[in-house]
């Protein structure tokens, strides 16, 4: 039947979306890059909600999922690290050593990701525990923080019209002014190569730690059952509508503190 092939179509959508995302990285366009993620996540969360809804779960399409998760939340957010490093080197020189230079050897820590991230998808095809809660930070929770890094940097230039550039996707390190540098912690942040590759160390080695994460998937709308998603849902929304691209890192490390305070407040059971 073909509604059984529906989830992987999308799933395929999910993997197309990561590809075009890499061709912008290559060639500069972070934004769009950043905007690819985004894309790729609606596809990765759809494609579940389709299987469960047509009753279409099969394990070519378990192990479908995983090659294009490696390549939309783990190659591509590794190209827009290194690109955000390369192009840092050479936006604000005065902020670095001379011994990292344009040829920063920095940049190639963002291949960590790619690396990181097939090992934690690995483990979760293998891993019957991941049910209710996760073991280690998702590819997708990690790539979407990885995609606010250029949004936000970018946000930082033209406060008052980023808007209409994000929309169209093509905001390169080129279009700014660079007689008009602001300078705030976001900015010093993404503008050094040092943090960035830190960041992404760190962020690499969330995804295969053990810290136990709840997800999002509600079998139920109980508030007793649910109420941390609950919780964590409406913080979400207030986050985002308050401070925008700022609010996806917040959010994210909300949610880790949210999960290791479930496990002491809700005493959920512990993963073995």
């Amino acid at each position: 039947m073909i509604k059984k092939h529906i989830p992987n179509a999308i799933t395929c959508l999910n993997l197309l979306a990561g590809c075009l995302g890499i061709v912008h990285a290559f060639e500069g366009r972070l934004v769009a890059a950043a905007n690819m993620i985004v894309v790729a996540a609606l596809f990765d969360f759809i494609d579940g909600f389709a299987a469960r809804l047509l009753k279409a779960n099969s394990p070519i399409g378990k192990e479908l999922d995983s090659l294009a998760d490696v390549v939309s939340f783990g190659v591509l957010p590794g190209m827009i690290i290194y690109e955000m490093i390369s192009y840092n080197v050479m936006i604000v020189p005065g902020w670095h050593t001379e011994i990292a230079g344009n040829d920063s050897n920095l940049k190639f820590i963002g291949f960590v990701i790619p690396v990181f991230s097939a090992l934690r998808l690995a483990k979760f095809n293998i891993d019957v525990r991941q049910t209710e809660r996760f073991i280690g930070l998702p590819t997708p929770a990690n790539a979407l923080i990885i995609a606010s890094f250029p949004l936000i940097l970018f946000s930082q230039f033209y406060p008052e019209t980023y808007e209409w550039l994000y929309t169209l996707g093509y905001y390169t390190p080129e279009d700014i002014d660079y007689e008009m540098l602001p300078d705030n912690i976001w900015f010093r942040i993404f503008t050094n190569e040092y943090a960035v590759a830190g960041i992404a160390v760190v962020m690499s080695l969330l995804l295969v730690s053990g810290l136990p994460l709840f997800a999002l998937k509600f079998k139920s709308f109980s508030w007793h059952k649910n109420k941390v998603r609950y919780v964590f849902m409406f913080l979400v929304v207030g986050l985002l509508i308050v401070l925008k691209f700022i609010a996806v890192p917040i959010i994210v490390a909300l949610y880790i503190i949210m999960s290791v305070l479930e496990d002491y407040l809700f005493k959920t059971e512990p993963i073995e």
